[in-house]
């Protein structure tokens, strides 16, 4: 038996200025592209990505494991045309002689070519190979299209955000599909995808209507369903319906599938204004931290989601760093903050050096009036390559690539800034430029999720803080152009035909 198994991830913001070519598909912010053939092959087996799970139950059935490219780039722009068509046809060349296919892809993928990034490989796939099966792993986030429904045989998504469940997604996906070669079940898919654009900061499935949405997917596959899934979509894509999906794989009964999909997404809908994130003003966020921190005695997280590098963000906003010195607010440490100029400057200038430079806004985002570069004076306190190994629980043990990393302190905020963007996944974003973010009195993270399993146990308390970034949670700062209309919340009378 042989079985293609190949990755290919993006989660694209149609808004962000930040570009997507084939270089940006490294590991953890490494630039260095895709890895292909055994790399591919290497760079998964044995980590927590759905490629390795397929990887594994292929190997335990005895296949010969063919993996063409393995491709995952942080959130960004829409991907190039040309790195969208050469990891594309890497695996598309690879679809002969195979006898299935497993496919790692994310969900929400829009390219120069292609507004239905995943729908359009799968599609290809389906040609090359008409009778092969095909299972695919996505995103929680992912934007389901009908063309994703038509050519795939299983489909199973996250059901954690934090995604901590990527490996045991592809495990599932993955039975589903040799189960199915092996003639104990019989896939057949549904899907619901109701008109609500969701808030990322509204899918964290420990709380509120997602959770209650992920019992019910929970309780469905406890009750004989093969696999559901509640993805919760992600809406800064300008695409036709960046929207929430149900999708229900069945085992045989399509009706039985609807039926469950139609449930779970009416329940979803009902509930469609618990989906919605309402910011508050940034200079109130920033008074809330200050009063958390009065009589904490440890750091108090402010998250600036607006700026968030894993939805697309630019890390280049100085908003909340601003409306913090503004009001006096001290013992700050914040980053990474991405200004490869800054970067450069501070390197020139060497550790000890008292320097003045301006730092941020040098991108131009789109989302509200362009702001100055921001002028700030202090002594350099490390310089080093940005390197630091994940410590978990997301992509733990894998190297993270911040570019090269410099901090500047001023004697009230130690500023990390990096020349790539990057989330901070872990406490090794400070601590490995000499900085013990548990001394901080105030800790500014350009990261909306990701960085609480790490950073929260070390926190007195957390306020999320909403700067006018192209990751921003005001969606009245976008054109949007494409998305179909009407659809909630952008169109509150909004109304919702079960017939998808």
């Amino acid at each position: 038996m042989k079985i293609l198994i190949a990755r290919m991830n993006h989660e694209t913001n149609t808004f962000s200025p930040v570009a997507t070519p084939l270089s940006a598909f490294g590991l953890n912010g490494g630039k260095l592209g895709p890895s292909f053939g055994d790399d591919a092959f290497n760079d998964n087996k044995g980590m927590q990505t759905a490629m390795a799970a397929f990887i594994d139950a292929a190997a335990r059935e005895g296949a010969h494991i063919v993996t063409p490219v393995s491709a995952a780039a942080n959130p960004s722009g829409p991907v190039d045309a040309a790195a969208y068509d050469a990891i594309c046809d890497a695996i598309v060349a690879a679809t002969n002689g195979c006898d299935a296919v497993m496919l790692d892809l994310h969900g929400a993928m829009v390219a120069e070519n292609s507004n239905d990034g995943e729908g359009d490989l799968l599609e290809r796939v389906r040609a090359a190979l008409p009778n092969a099966p095909i299972a695919v792993a996505l995103d929680l986030h992912g934007n389901v299209t009908q063309k994703m429904i038509d050519n795939a045989d299983v489909i199973v998504s996250f059901k954690t955000y934090p995604h901590v469940d990527m490996y045991e997604t592809g495990a599932h996906a993955a039975r589903l599909l040799f189960a199915s070669m092996h003639g104990d079940v019989k896939p057949v898919i549904a899907w619901r995808q109701p008109p609500l654009l969701t808030h990322t900061l509204r899918s964290s499935t420990a709380e509120g209507a997602m959770k209650r949405a992920v019992d019910a997917a929970r309780a469905a596959e406890a009750d004989g369903m093969l696999a559901v899934s509640v993805l919760s979509g992600f809406s800064l894509a300008d695409i036709e319906a960046p929207c929430i999906s149900v999708v229900v794989v069945g085992n045989g009964d399509h009706a039985q599938a609807e039926a469950v999909a139609e449930r779970i997404a009416r329940q979803i809908w009902n509930e469609r204004e618990d989906f919605v994130y309402r910011s508050a003003p940034l200079a109130e966020s920033v008074a809330e931290a200050a009063a958390l921190a009065k009589d904490a005695d440890k750091p108090v997280l402010l998250l600036d989601h607006g700026d968030n590098c894993m939805s697309g963000g630019t890390c280049d906003t100085m908003d909340l760093l601003e409306e913090a010195l503004a009001r006096q607010l001290d013992g700050i440490v914040t980053g990474p903050l991405c200004d490869p100029q800054a970067v450069a400057a501070l390197m020139a200038a060497g550790v000890g050096s008292t320097v003045t430079i301006t730092i941020g806004n040098k991108v131009e985002s789109g989302a509200g009036a362009p702001r100055a570069p921001v002028a700030m004076t202090g002594v350099v306190r490390a310089l080093t390559d940005g390197e630091y190994v994940i410590t978990g629980p997301t992509y733990t043990g894998q190297r993270a690539h911040m570019g090269r990393a410099a901090v500047l302190d001023t004697g009230t905020v130690k500023l990390v800034v990096t020349e790539h963007t990057h989330e901070p996944w872990d406490l090794g974003v400070f601590e490995s430029v000499g900085i013990d973010p548990r001394r901080a009195r105030f800790l500014l993270l350009k990261s909306r999720m990701y960085c609480r399993p790490v950073f929260v146990p070390i926190s007195a308390g957390l306020v999320e803080c909403d700067s006018r970034g192209v990751t921003s949670s005001d969606y009245g700062l976008f054109a949007f152009k494409n998305v179909k209309r009407p659809v909630f919340p952008l169109d509150a009378d909004a109304e919702w035909n079960p017939a998808h």
